[in-house]
């Protein structure tokens, strides 16, 4: 089960947020032979996504998220939804390990 998580994110601005993923008993989950993907869309049936660069640092368990300003700036205001999904090497295994909404603001000096 994924963990909810909301965030908010400023348009044409940079936008980053780490996530750790971890075992049962609390510790990092080695993310050894895995990769990420995380996107950004209006509603979750929406067809039309942005796509976020993903860094994934295996012993620590550590995924980071990120946006580039260029790309923030087309996001639509308000309410979004996004979602961070990990893979092994094989393909085998697909797991979604983090959800929620991003609240995407508008910003007047950029």
């Amino acid at each position: 089960m994924a963990s909810a998580i909301n965030l908010s994110l400023d348009k044409g601005t940079t936008f980053e947020s780490t996530f750790i993923v971890k075992n049962a008993d609390d510790s990092a989950f080695n993310l050894t032979g895995y990769t990420a993907t995380a996107r950004i869309r209006k509603h979750p049936a929406a067809s039309d996504y942005k796509s976020f660069q993903t860094t994934v640092t295996s012993a620590k368990g550590e995924i980071k998220i990120s946006m580039a300003s260029t790309v923030t700036s087309d996001l639509s205001s308000g309410r979004n939804y996004y979602d961070v999904v990990i893979t092994n090497n094989v393909g085998t295994s697909i797991s979604k390990v983090f959800e929620g909404m991003i609240i995407v603001s508008d910003t007047v000096s950029v």
